[in-house]
């Protein structure tokens, strides 16, 4: 390759992917590491979640002088929210360049909300809330997940405009909800005089998640035609959430928000880290581009597209067709693909409760130290 032919990543972002890194630690910021990310491969924004912090706090010293001098006896939730918001603050300020060069599209950094609230619609009102109002930075997505309970959240805090992340997205007919809350609370804030265009929104789709789940009941099926859709079902099952997200881009009700400055809701595939080592480690990013979309990788996921990811360009709009007809597959074999995507949601919300719980015991563990 010459010097003049971009990279994979350079012709994944020329392909309309935004890049962004799905990590964040003290360590990241203090070393230049995320700075040289951003300057060398292409990221243009963060996520965070539970337990991405409680990584951090237990295998980082850089919070210890943070810690000492947190008020005593303060109370365990707000001492996490301390230490967590100062990441995302800074992390925001890297990010600033981008996200005024992108005009506020990207440039994004990611905080979630209390995983222990996401059946909870009014606490996870409140916390979006403190968190926007704690972080202090116009490039801050709160994450509010895309339970059940979660939806009225998603639409009152966008209302009142607040810019939101929805998470742990598995079902297409979920994330058909989730467009709905979002077009509503757009609707919300536009009645309330706000300003639209300052309020960004991506609805974040897991993927490897789905092909773990599937994999093993495919297995379990154990045919051969069975087997022929291992490594297939997440592909698919993203491809067809983005054909709903082309739908709705189509409407006069989305339409008619954007003619008031609105900026459409990304699809935004989360989860991309190939767990079985028998697939491509770059399947779940190069088989998901197309425009509008953003990708969040961990950065072992990063390094090996840079390293050997090959993008030809849109994969997902062509292959829809075949995406349908891969779902219809797994169903006629016995793949119960609605009770799939509801274990998935409860497992994803009992994994950051449980990073939740550990994240507070090495925040605990730091305090009685101090």
């Amino acid at each position: 390759m010459t010097d003049t032919e971009p990279t994979s990543l350079q012709q994944l972002s020329n392909a309309g992917v935004s890049i962004w890194l799905d990590d964040l630690s003290r360590d990241r910021l203090a070393s230049g590491n995320l700075q040289h990310l951003i300057d060398d491969r292409h990221v243009v924004g963060v996520t965070t979640n539970p337990s991405i912090f409680a990584a951090a706090l237990k295998n980082g010293r850089a919070y210890e002088s943070q810690v000492a001098e947190l008020q005593h006896g303060a109370e365990l939730g707000e001492a996490i929210r301390d230490l967590t918001t100062a990441d995302v603050r800074d992390a925001c300020d890297l990010l600033a360049g981008a996200f005024e060069s992108s005009g506020g599209v990207d440039g994004r950094v990611s905080i979630e909300v209390e995983p222990g609230l996401a059946r909870d619609t009014q606490a996870t009102i409140e916390q979006a809330a403190l968190l926007h109002h704690m972080v202090g930075r116009d490039n801050l997505l709160v994450k509010i997940p895309g339970t059940r309970e979660g939806l009225p959240a998603i639409r009152r805090s966008l209302a009142s405009g607040i810019s939101v992340n929805v998470t742990l997205i598995f079902s297409v007919e979920r994330y058909r909800e989730v467009m709905d809350a979002w077009l509503s609370g757009l609707e919300d804030a536009a009645e309330a005089g706000k300003d639209l265009g300052t309020i960004q929104s991506v609805a974040s789709f897991f993927v490897s998640r789905v092909d773990t789940e599937v994999d093993k009941r495919l297995d379990a099926i154990g045919t051969d035609e069975a087997r022929a859709l291992k490594g297939r079902a997440a592909i698919a099952n993203s491809r067809n959430a983005y054909s709903a997200w082309l739908e709705m881009t189509a409407t006069e009700r989305w339409k008619a928000l954007e003619r008031r400055g609105a900026q459409v809701q990304r699809p935004l595939w989360a989860s991309t880290s190939v767990k079985n080592p028998e697939y491509d480690d770059t399947m779940y990013v190069t088989h998901l581009v197309a425009p509008h979309c953003v990708n969040t990788m961990p950065e072992n996921t990063l390094d090996a597209v840079a390293d050997h990811g090959v993008i030809t360009g849109d994969t997902i709009t062509r292959n829809i067709p075949e995406a349908q007809q891969v779902l219809e597959q797994l169903r006629q074999v016995g793949v119960d693909l609605d009770d799939v995507v509801v274990k998935l949601e409860d497992e994803g919300v009992d994994k950051f409760v449980a990073s939740w719980h550990e994240l507070e015991a090495s925040v605990r563990d730091a305090l009685a130290q101090r």
